[in-house]
């Protein structure tokens, strides 16, 4: 990577607000979570956050967000972040999900490596641990076996007007409940026939309290423990207690789980009392999830363009998801960026698209070496040119950073332009290509435009001019021409043909989804669009994921393609500015 810019250094905006570095401030003056050991008796950090994906999807840019401030807040604080895959739900789950959050979370820049020790943990590690709880909570009275039908249960919970009403089965005697609930365990029942559910408050106003289920029957093959287990524990329990046994000090959720915050704190004071965990103990905090202009970031919703073919794959480059927002040739230096300045709040508010791709030129900006690209191309023939002539150009790599030299663009007869650097009756303030106007070939010569040719529809097929030798720019004679018009140009004899994507926001509406709207009537027909085009000989070596600024026309990156393929293949990342934007 090259240095930064010197030149002019950005004034650094003020930092985003972040309500938890407050709280964590706090924590860490009163000594809250100071001198704690873990079970072999190694000191622990004062700050424990954790990162519990379920491994039934894709991540997308709203995990991100989650991402950076777990491990953000972690690094700043020298605590250190669990990843843990919350697998409780064998159904949905499988290894390709587990394999591919790996790779986003390390993608992003992060590690679940601290000091040679790796805290990557599994819901499913402590299904021993969480049906022994389970237990003590039914021989405690805190829980018992329901064996009503999912209907007479769901009306018998009542609604946000109406108090729940008692299980006919709340007060079966503990000693019947853990038959039952060992029955379940050994597979006697079939899915449905039971659950287990805390005792807590039928008559709540929160209804998280009404007797919530932490235990299901649900004999499905897990993708890690097999057949081993018929029954499997609710997120809702699973997660205060897997942040118990992890030593989390921080549990930092969206604000949907708000409400499940006091089910989330009865579980570990029931514990606490049944000397399972010892205070003080993890604490949940909820902040506003990323809402973002122009995108949908439901699981499901994003499911369904996979499979109706609506967009290539989950990594298609208009998609959200990480591994698409990759494919398309976002930096996790950009991700990292949008998400410290979009801050932290408890309130819910929408983002910009616009914010993500600033903060993505920001960081493409300094980095991306220049090319030339050519992408609806218009031959383009200097008449006086010698035929067999071949003249070396040369132009910066980098216009800011001459120290990283210059690249070489050979000059023919006939050239590729841009079909709109040319036309034959100019509008008002059109400086480019039209008889009778001069123009300069950009980092080459100076020429006048002399006339074109047409095909039998009327169509120009090419476009004809002279140059003037002692133009070329770089040498002496070129300070005496002016001319307004600057166009990109490419050796016809030397230029390399490419696929180039040109992508864009796979919605027309800013919030495709909000209040029950059907998202997929806001598809951009004009989401992606490929060209064949034409790019300068230099990115015969360009690699997969390997970005670039195509001068005039934006940032593409080189995309993976068939390991059998020659071709080249170019992701437009973002316009070089907002195209949006009124």
């Amino acid at each position: 990577m090259s240095k930064p810019h010197t030149a002019s250094a950005p004034v650094e905006p003020a930092p985003a607000s972040n309500f938890l570095r407050s709280i964590i401030d706090a924590d860490i003056a009163s000594q809250k979570y100071a001198n704690r050991t873990d079970t072999a008796g190694q000191a622990l950090p004062q700050v424990i956050t954790r990162f519990p994906p379920e491994p039934n999807g894709y991540l997308h840019i709203g995990h991100a967000k989650s991402i950076c401030l777990n491990f953000g807040l972690a690094r700043d604080y020298q605590g250190r972040t669990h990843l843990r895959f919350d697998d409780t739900n064998p159904a949905k789950e499988e290894q390709e999900y587990v394999d591919t959050i790996l790779d986003s979370v390390q993608w992003l820049g992060f590690s679940w490596t601290q000091d040679g020790v790796a805290h990557l943990h599994y819901a499913s590690d402590y299904f021993e641990r969480l049906y022994a709880m389970a237990e003590y909570l039914i021989t405690a009275g805190h829980a018992y076996v329901d064996s009503q039908s999912a209907d007479d249960m769901a009306a018998n919970r009542g609604n946000f007007n109406q108090p729940g009403k008692d299980s006919p089965f709340r007060n079966r005697p503990a000693a019947e409940s853990l038959a039952m609930f060992r029955r379940m365990k050994a597979g006697e029942f079939a899915d449905g026939a039971h659950i287990l559910r805390a005792r807590i408050d039928m008559a709540s106003p929160n209804m998280n309290l009404r007797d919530p289920a932490i235990y299901r029957i649900r004999h499905a093959h897990h993708h890690r423990t097999g057949d081993a287990w018929c029954i499997y524990p609710m997120y809702d329990y699973t997660h205060p207690i897997s942040d118990a046994l992890e030593n989390i000090t921080h549990s930092i959720c969206t604000l949907e789980f708000q409400d499940h915050r006091p089910f989330y704190d009865w579980i570990l004071e029931r514990m606490a009392e049944g000397g399972f965990f010892a205070k003080p103990l993890p604490h949940q905090y909820e902040f506003a999830r990323l809402n973002m202009t122009y995108v949908v970031t439901s699981k499901r919703k994003l499911r369904e363009l996979v499979e109706e073919h609506i967009v290539d794959g989950w990594d298609d480059p208009r998609m959200p998801t990480l591994v698409g927002m990759r494919r398309r040739g976002f930096t996790p230096e950009a991700i990292q960026l949008f998400c410290e300045r979009t801050g932290v709040t408890k309130s819910d508010s929408w983002i910009d698209i616009a914010t993500l791709d600033g903060c993505l030129r920001e960081d493409l900006d300094p980095k991306a070496p220049r090319a030339t690209a050519v992408l609806r191309p218009l031959k383009l023939v200097i008449d006086n040119f010698p035929a067999d002539e071949v003249i070396d150009c040369h132009a910066p790599v980098h216009p800011q950073f001459p120290e990283r030299g210059n690249r070489t663009v050979p000059i023919s007869a006939t050239l590729w332009i841009e079909q709109d650097d040319f036309m034959e009756v100019p509008s008002k303030g059109y400086f480019r290509l039209f008889p009778g106007n001069k123009v300069r070939l950009r980092y080459g010569f100076v020429i006048e435009c002399t006339g074109c040719d047409k095909d039998a529809d009327g169509n120009v097929i090419a476009v004809h001019c002279n140059y003037f030798a002692d133009s070329k720019s770089g040498t002496e004679g070129s300070a005496n021409y002016k001319v307004k018009g600057n166009i990109h140009w490419l050796s016809v004899a030397h230029a390399l043909e490419a696929e180039v994507r040109l992508y864009d926001r796979l919605f027309t509406d800013p919030q495709p989804d909000a209040g029950g709207k059907d998202f997929k009537l806001a598809l951009n027909p004009n989401a992606k669009e490929v060209v064949t085009a034409f790019v300068e000989p230099g990115l015969a070596t360009a690699r997969p994921d390997d970005k670039f600024q195509f001068e005039r026309h934006g940032y593409f990156v080189a995309d993976r393609v068939d390991a059998s393929a020659t071709r080249l293949v170019f992701n437009r990342i973002t316009t070089l500015k907002d195209s949006w934007a009124k």
